[in-house]
């Protein structure tokens, strides 16, 4: 734990992600949507990362807005897998890895239009 709340989350987020699409793969025979949600889930943390050692403020935006959008695409993909009968939505693991989803994009938004906000000051 490195005690960045955003580090920490998007980490922890990757993890799941990435135990999600072993099952997915070992279990279900999925290979394409899994593939997808694992690129997508684990470059949160990736572009997130990233953004900490950002060479400019812009930079910094940049890379959390990259972070922000691979989490909409990763929320997106847990619920392809939901409607297309892959994961049951009403698994508690579903719900909470739905949930732990749109708190990341939810914090990195706030992140970003924060430091946009900093920066025209």
């Amino acid at each position: 734990m490195t005690g960045n709340a955003v580090l920490d989350k998007s980490f922890q987020f990757a993890v799941r992600i990435v135990k999600l699409s072993q099952h997915l793969v070992k279990n279900q025979n999925e290979f394409v949507l899994s593939k997808q949600l694992l690129r997508s889930g684990t470059s949160i943390g990736a572009n997130v990362n990233e953004a900490q050692s950002a060479q400019s403020h812009a930079d910094f935006i940049a890379k959390m807005a990259i972070a922000s959008k691979e989490a909409r695409e990763t929320h997106y993909w847990l619920l392809l897998l939901c409607e297309t009968d892959y994961l049951n939505s009403k698994d508690t693991h579903v719900v909470s890895l739905l949930e732990q989803s749109e708190e990341l994009i939810k914090l990195i938004v706030a992140i970003v239009k924060s430091a946009q906000q900093n920066q025209t000051k």
